[in-house]
């Protein structure tokens, strides 16, 4: 029985607990907000097919628990991750500080090719945010990421984490890469670092 997909790649979510990691992944894969969601426990999985130029693509997603106590564990989910979503809580500032701490991990574990997206997440909660637009985009232009601001509860810019993959497939470098590997296989393809994209800011006042 052949595959429903041609490519296939793993991203990893990171982050301090409580930013609203799972939230995110739920609106990304499911489009549903859950508003009261139990702390995750090592990790949680999810899948979306995404077509893009016409070939049904496998994001495979890996949400890792926040809590120090998991950390040994998360850890090894970076091996053979394609790409990175770092959240934080523009509401929180020390979640915001804890980024360089995660950066670092992803720097020091996983392929030095990997491709990491900061998401400033609640953007939604503007009347409380304590981490501006600015600090978030200036850090992620320091240290050559991307970076977006989300809503997982209003799904604002949700779907820019699809929009993120599709530009790298048009890449003509695309095809640089031995990408006719499958999750079948247990393989994944770094096609991350042959492309970069850098988001304009997007309206993520609070709404009413």
């Amino acid at each position: 029985m052949s595959s429903p997909f041609v490519y296939g790649f793993k991203c990893i979510v990171i982050g301090d607990t409580g930013v609203g990691k799972s939230c995110l992944l739920l609106q990304f894969t499911d489009k549903r907000f859950r508003p009261a969601h139990d702390l995750t426990i090592g990790v949680e999985y999810g899948v979306r097919i995404i077509p893009v130029d016409g070939k049904p693509t496998k994001v495979q997603i890996w949400d890792t628990a926040g809590q120090e106590a998991f950390r040994s564990i998360t850890r090894s989910y970076y091996r053979g991750a394609a790409s990175a979503v770092l959240v934080y809580d523009i509401t929180r500032r020390e979640t915001f500080n804890h980024v360089t701490s995660w950066l670092e991990d992803a720097k020091q574990l996983a392929s030095p090719h990997l491709t990491i997206l900061l998401v400033g997440n609640k953007c939604d909660l503007d009347n409380r945010r304590v981490v501006s637009y600015e600090e978030g985009e200036r850090f992620a232009m320091e240290h050559g990421m991307a970076f977006m601001e989300a809503s997982a509860k209003t799904a604002q810019n949700v779907e820019e984490l699809s929009v993120y993959v599709e530009p790298l497939f048009r890449n003509a470098a695309f095809h640089r890469c031995n990408c006719t590997d499958s999750f079948l296989s247990g393989k994944t393809c770094d096609i991350f670092r042959f492309a970069g994209i850098h988001y304009s800011r997007k309206n993520c006042d609070q709404e009413d």
